[in-house]
């Protein structure tokens, strides 16, 4: 199976890594960054990618009503 992600904006890596951190961190999960993606749960992986969605949609439905 092909990969197919790719960085379009090569920027914004550092802006969604930061964004990644808060919210591992507001959901409980302490050194994120460093900790071995593998030895946690789907779960706990889920979250952070789940809850990093909602707030990229929510950012942009904000920028699209112009506020």
């Amino acid at each position: 199976m092909a990969n197919n992600n790719r960085v379009v904006v090569p920027e914004a890596r550092a802006a969604l890594n930061q964004m990644k951190a808060e919210i591992a961190g507001e959901l409980g999960l302490a050194n994120y960054e460093q900790v071995d993606k593998g030895n946690l749960t789907s779960r706990q992986n889920g979250y952070v990618g789940g809850y990093m969605t909602k707030r990229l949609v929510e950012l942009a439905e904000r920028s699209l009503a112009g506020k």
